[in-house]
């Protein structure tokens, strides 16, 4: 069998008031803590109460983002390395990642249920084999050496839940 690719999948987590597991209830209240302390240091007369004005008025504003970001750091620490909410057909979390990306959606200094974030996990590198029906059929790590050689190779099957794309591609051995 022949991969289609190594890809990486990257998962857009999304928080906001309506967020109802645990996890996600502390990782907004914090970022919404710490957005709030944030936009009166870069607006402390608070002419600016969304994230909205404050980008369009304020060109530091953009540092929102990173600066918010740092209250969600040991939360995503808890996740062991493993996207949240995306299991294989075990019902398992199996998918590694290494790198994320913070966004601020939407926010209010005093109004928090107008708070809306996204986090973006990126998985780590995956052989593709092969699609089944809405599930990626796949292999850890780039095997493609392993697979030209006729190896078996333990699999998982991942279904392709909203918010997952492939956000990665590449085409090893292959020559344009």
């Amino acid at each position: 069998m022949r991969s289609k690719g190594i890809i990486k999948l990257c998962y857009r987590k999304i928080i906001d008031a309506s967020s109802q597991k645990p996890w996600d209830q502390m990782v907004f209240n914090d970022t919404h803590l710490e957005f709030y302390m944030q936009a009166q240091r870069l607006d402390p007369e608070s002419k600016y109460p969304t994230f909205r004005l404050l980008r369009e008025n304020l060109p530091r504003a953009e540092q929102l983002h990173f600066l918010t970001s740092t209250a969600a750091i040991g939360y995503i620490r808890q996740l062991n390395d493993q996207v949240p909410d995306v299991t294989n057909q075990f019902g398992k979390l199996c998918l590694p990642f290494k790198n994320f990306k913070f966004e601020i959606i939407d926010s209010h200094i005093q109004d928090k249920s107008q708070h809306k974030i996204a986090i973006y996990f990126y998985s780590e590198p995956l052989t593709w084999l092969d699609t089944i029906g809405t599930n990626l059929l796949i292999v850890y790590g780039d095997q493609t050496t392993q697979l030209a050689a006729g190896q078996g190779l333990e699999t998982d099957l991942i279904p392709l839940v909203p918010f997952l794309s492939i956000s990665h591609i590449s085409f090893p051995g292959k020559v344009e």
